[in-house]
């Protein structure tokens, strides 16, 4: 019997099976960069504003502070967008008749809100909390880059998951000084510019970064800060001091010593790097493990 095939159809079989190959990881290749790319991101795009809103002239220029507008991202899920009446605080007395602000005008006298288009947008599957990223020493500069020394607002980070799980599987290289969230040109701590901080005890009520001190200055030997110590029971004497009761100085804990308030130095850390830097805040903030932090459960709900 005539064979169907020449032998030159299994050579040609086997290009055929490599030629596949190759075009699914072309096609694999490809899907991967192009969702990773600016087309899918927005990574770096300006969206067209009612109002060409510069950060630049108003936070480098003016020397506005972030919490002017945004006033809702120490507490609350998002940094909030300011409404029409901040704008109308400085732009009632300055360039009132400029053709730029006509959107901003006649917001105030309509009442209706000014139609900003969102650049740092999440899907709507993905929880995300400004505000403890705020409160456990992530500044704004890490993930809206120079953000005020942009002319016009655009999308510095990806927001992509990786993105997201890059820092969440190591927060120390992030971490600042919550003195220094909103220090836009902060390089972390070196040689030449080190960091000094020191803790306080855990008070209720009181978020735990908020209880680390840190400064970029050497710590004056001289600054005293209040301790507590224990006494034995010596009521000041004598015709002119007050009376133990009277004197804020003293109170007895009940033990047959008293509770004196004396100065004392704070002791001070020294740190001239990020990574040990990161290392100490990360656990006097209380940062949860990364095994937590990268959890689905984290950011969806």
């Amino acid at each position: 019997m005539a064979q169907i095939f020449d032998r030159s159809s299994n050579s040609l079989t086997r290009i055929s099976l490599v030629l596949y190959g190759v075009l699914l990881i072309g096609i694999g290749v490809t899907l991967n960069y192009l969702q990773r790319s600016p087309w899918v991101t927005r990574q770096g795009q300006r969206a067209e504003q009612p109002v060409p809103f510069s950060h630049k002239h108003h936070v480098q220029g003016l020397g506005l502070q972030c919490q002017y507008c945004h006033t809702s991202v120490e507490k609350s899920s998002y940094a909030g967008i300011p409404p029409t009446k901040t704008c109308i605080n400085c732009h009632a007395q300055i360039w009132t008749n400029a053709d730029l602000l006509a959107p901003v005008r006649n917001s105030w006298a309509s009442g209706n809100s000014i139609v900003w288009i969102k650049v740092h947008d999440l899907p709507d599957y993905v929880y995300f909390d400004h505000s403890i990223h705020v409160n456990k020493g992530i500044g704004c500069s890490t993930c809206h880059g120079r953000i005020d020394e942009m002319p016009l607002t655009y999308q510095e980070s990806s927001l992509q998951m990786e993105w997201c799980l890059n820092c969440h599987r190591n927060p120390i290289k992030n971490l600042r000084p919550t003195s220094q969230i909103y220090q836009m040109a902060w390089e972390g701590p070196s040689t030449l510019h080190p960091v000094w901080c020191t803790n306080q005890p855990t008070t209720p009520g009181v978020p735990t970064a908020q209880l680390v001190n840190c400064t970029l200055q050497n710590p004056d030997n001289d600054a005293a800060q209040v301790a507590a110590l224990d006494m034995p029971q010596v009521p000041p004497s004598g015709p002119d001091s007050p009376t133990f009761a009277d004197n804020r100085n003293w109170s007895s804990p009940g033990n047959g010593s008293v509770h004196a308030q004396v100065p004392v130095n704070p002791h001070y850390v020294k740190f001239t790097d990020q990574k040990s830097l990161g290392s100490y805040l990360l656990v006097q903030y209380h940062i949860r493990p990364p095994r937590q932090l990268t959890s689905c459960d984290t950011c969806h709900r």
